[in-house]
């Protein structure tokens, strides 16, 4: 079996993928692929997880999870996860300028649950300028440099967190993109997890895009669409980005950073050095970095 997990970042999202690949659930279960509710199995997982700090992981520990989530059902081909929390909660997303302490040791685990199947890890990174900021507003924390452990943000990398991924799992695959990209993804995102081919038709492919686009501009797209029926994915990315431009809803697409002390160039310099890991990560072998 396949086993896919989607573990986030925070605040990227906001579980909007896995209501986009609930909507799918029906067509994707006559092709062999599960999208089981969240509620099904994110606690339990979690439990499972929990419960192998302690000791060793039970013989049938794989067909009784299953067994639960599916209830009862036919094991599928490929099965699809979703948990931004998979890793930890917000308030200890990062502590001493590491982010999310331990994640590794957590997506081991899990790959020991599944250690018969193929694990494949799905994973949205955030320009720390304002990632920061937002797991910070979510924490009970009231000073920021004690929710980083005194680290300084422009020494944090999301590599860092990558490299320790790869080394703990090597047998798994991990596909990151930046959650700045999304719009002109989110398509492809949903295919990728189900193992698609580029052109099959989804339900959803544009869900965000309506989230960020006046309704003026949705209509035009839409119609511009019609227009040009045989149009490939990079094409769409394209006319997806000159609809944004003139169409997006401001409000959406800005993010007002206020932390104490933080000035126009500290964002700045955060956003030259996440570009500058973005490309680092790109290099990490066996990772794929999915891009526009």
């Amino acid at each position: 079996m396949q086993v896919v997990l989607h573990a986030g970042a925070h605040n990227t999202d906001d579980d909007r993928l896995v209501r986009c690949l609930l909507k799918n659930r029906d067509s994707f279960f006559k092709r062999g692929i599960a999208v089981p509710r969240p509620t099904s199995y994110r606690r339990l997982i979690r439990d499972v997880l929990q419960a192998m700090e302690k000791g060793p992981l039970a013989p049938d520990a794989r067909e009784t999870l299953l067994e639960e989530i599916l209830y009862g059902a036919d094991h599928p081909e490929r099965i699809l996860f979703s948990n931004e929390h998979f890793f930890s909660v917000p308030k200890v997303a990062i502590n001493k300028g590491v982010i999310y302490p331990g994640a590794e040791r957590k997506l081991a685990r899990f790959c020991e649950i599944f250690e018969r199947d193929e694990v494949e890890l799905f994973l949205a990174i955030r320009n720390p300028a304002t990632f920061f900021p937002a797991v910070y507003a979510q924490s009970p924390t009231d000073d920021f440099l004690d929710f980083m452990g005194g680290a300084d943000p422009r020494d944090v990398r999301w590599s860092e967190l990558i490299t320790r991924l790869r080394e703990a799992v090597p047998q798994a695959q991990i596909h990151v993109w930046c959650n700045e990209d999304s719009p002109l993804l989110w398509a492809q995102l949903v295919r990728e997890m189900a193992a698609l081919e580029h052109n099959e038709k989804i339900i959803g492919g544009f869900d965000l895009l309506s989230e960020i686009m006046n309704k003026e501009g949705m209509k035009r797209f839409r119609g511009y669409l019609k227009e040009h029926p045989n149009m490939n994915e990079m094409q769409k990315r394209r006319v997806i980005a000159a609809f944004l431009d003139k169409f997006a809803l401001e409000d959406e697409l800005e993010e007002e950073v206020d932390l104490p002390g933080w000035t126009e160039d500290m964002v700045d310099s955060l956003s030259e050095l996440y570009d500058e890991d973005v490309f680092e990560i790109s290099r990490i072998p066996g990772v794929t970095m999915i891009e526009p």
